[in-house]
């Protein structure tokens, strides 16, 4: 290596993926595809050829590769894994063997290599299992879904990738040798320091950090210090350096400092990891037609396995279809972990180096398929369901145990039930132990969370599973008869429809009814009052107790009176940010 070249390389990576990076903000696409796109247009296969020495940005990407890996360690919430509820524990222990045991046959078919020296098939296999954190949890944060079933589905399945793929890079040193003691031999190394570090956490690091916690610069250096340390103790086992790092990270995951070090370890972090993708597109090499093929087969390979890997399980267990599918289509693209780990196995002469290059643009393919997947994953499940249906697989809106009574009117229906509602339901249930005993009996919600059916079942209350944006769903749960319609889910949230078009369509199906509808911004409940609303619930202003008072007045008077002093009160209401 030219040591002289190596600032001028460094500095040539950090502004072309600067460049690409703004380029990719534009046109909405992953960072990480930017700077794969740097990497190929300064290196020496298909780019202008300014970086030649491309070991002086892979050495100093090894360091980011190592913090990556800890920082997503110290991400995996070991305590909620364990907690984790029947459907979370099934789905993330069977989907990841499931897709490698695909993966593995479809590869070998396709002529890829598996055993002697060459384990091109594996590893094809083992990349296509994994799904990316980075993207996944961003478009569902900026979509507002994190918390709602299918999300919290998809987390759960992605924490049990990232524990997978632990135990894959545990076995990766051996793979040449692989007799089943040194396996055995490898996994058990793996599982000692996995214990080693636990132990450590438990007993030792908490003193450690209780005397450093108040020097912040202490804090991150003993972090580092401590991911570099068990990284160090792996290689010496005849482990990788990169398992040791994740292993690291999750044993810090349960401390309380762990939030306070991925803060301070995060933009070291992102500064070495954007050199190891750039380095990563150095080495990517000049697409031929065959490569391309191979991509593109891979890529819809891919998403088909989700399918198969995800939908049948959860769908067995009970979650209907939307919950079922959802995951499905948020979990299609391959992750970055994957790259990283085909980057350890060309090191290790595992592959081809033409692996690599497949593996990135698949990498490249389903990230921006699936950027688009995820925003659009209610309108690609409700094109599935049909025709899931037709086939077979019937959805559990009539299997419920609240459906058999929903065919009698009931007085009260929520469309929708998330949090705010959940929280209108117990002061509902506080009330009636006070006023009216019969007044949660009253109640039918129209949801399509099983787990909320579950819950509300055995509480007495009445449930039909539906989309509530479905006037057909309406139709089938006879709301027609009831006296308010209440939706407590904001327009962020809901999916498919708005509080404006419920509103719209209750007054349709429902004429004589009263209408209780959610705004968050002032501008939003003028307008669905002025559409007809008898009162909009907005939750900064509006407390939980207040709006089960009003539902329950509701059953005996019109809501005229809270509408016009409401409509006052929004008048006079002069907010900064309204």
């Amino acid at each position: 290596m030219h040591e002289l070249d190596l600032l001028p390389n460094i500095g040539l990576a950090i502004v072309a993926a600067t460049f690409f990076g703004l380029l990719a903000k534009i046109l909405k696409q992953p960072l990480l595809l930017a700077y794969l796109a740097a990497g190929i247009a300064l290196g020496p296969r298909m780019g202008f050829g300014l970086i030649e020495d491309e070991a002086s940005i892979i050495l100093i990407a090894e360091i980011g590769l190592i913090l990556l890996l800890f920082i997503i360690g110290l991400e995996i919430d070991l305590k909620r894994l364990l907690s984790a509820g029947r459907t979370l524990l099934v789905s993330g222990l069977s989907q990841f063997p499931i897709c490698v045991a695909m993966g593995s046959g479809f590869f070998v078919l396709l002529g890829f290599k598996m055993g002697g020296d060459r384990f091109d098939a594996l590893y094809l296999a083992v990349a296509m299992a994994l799904s990316s954190t980075m993207i996944v949890v961003k478009i569902l944060y900026d979509k507002f879904e994190l918390s709602t079933l299918p999300g919290r589905i998809t987390l759960g399945i992605l924490v049990f990738q990232d524990i997978w793929a632990i135990l894959f890079l545990a076995l990766q040193p051996n793979l040449l040798n692989p007799g089943a003691s040194i396996l055995l031999l490898s996994l058990a190394k793996g599982a000692g320091l996995v214990a080693f570090s636990l132990l450590m956490s438990r007993y030792v690091l908490p003193h450690v950090f209780t005397v450093i916690a108040k020097v912040p610069e202490l804090l991150l250096v003993t972090a580092i210090a401590w991911c570099f340390l068990i990284s160090g103790i792996a290689e010496q086992m005849g482990l990788s350096m990169e398992m040791g790092a994740l292993v690291a990270g999750v044993s810090l995951s349960t401390f309380p400092y762990n939030v306070d070090v991925i803060a301070k370890v995060i933009n070291i972090r992102d500064f070495f990891v954007t050199l190891f993708f750039v380095g990563l597109g150095l080495q990517i090499p000049m697409p031929t037609a065959s490569l391309l093929g191979y991509a593109f087969v891979a890529s819809f390979f891919l998403v088909a396995t989700r399918f198969f890997s995800i939908f049948p399980i959860l769908f067995s267990l009970g979650n209907g279809l939307r919950a079922s599918l959802i995951p499905s289509v948020n979990l299609s693209q391959m992750s970055e972990f994957s790259l990283v780990i085909a980057s350890i196995g060309l090191s290790l002469k595992h592959i081809d180096p033409q692996v690599v290059g497949i593996l990135t643009f698949v990498f490249a393919i389903t990230s921006v398929a699936s950027t688009y997947m995820i925003q659009y994953n209610h309108e690609i499940q409700q094109k599935m369901a049909p025709v899931l249906q037709r086939l077979g697989c019937r959805d559990i809106d009539r299997e419920t145990a609240g459906d058999e009574e929903a065919g009698r009117p009931k007085e009260i229906v929520f469309l929708g039930f998330f949090r705010e509602a959940s929280s209108i339901f117990h002061e509902l249930e506080v009330l009636g132990n006070g006023e009216d005993l019969a007044l949660t009996e009253k109640i039918l919600v129209v949801d399509f969370n099983p787990l909320v059916h579950s819950e509300l079942n055995k509480r007495g209350v009445s449930c039909t599973y539906g989309d509530i944006s479905s006037a057909d769903t309406l139709k089938h749960a006879h709301i027609d008869g009831a006296k308010t319609l209440v939706c407590t889910i904001p327009d962020s949230i809901l999916r498919g429809t708005t509080n404006e078009k419920l509103l719209l369509m209750s007054r349709r199906l429902c004429p004589g009814s009263r209408v209780i509808v959610t705004a968050n911004d002032l501008q939003t409940a003028m307008r669905l009052y002025e559409q007809g609303a008898d009162f909009v619930f907005i939750p900064r202003i509006h407390s939980a107790r207040q709006a089960a008072r009003i539902i329950s007045s509701s059953l005996r008077e019109d809501l005229e009176r809270y509408r016009e002093a409401e409509m006052t009160n929004l008048r006079e209401r002069n907010e900064i940010l309204g």
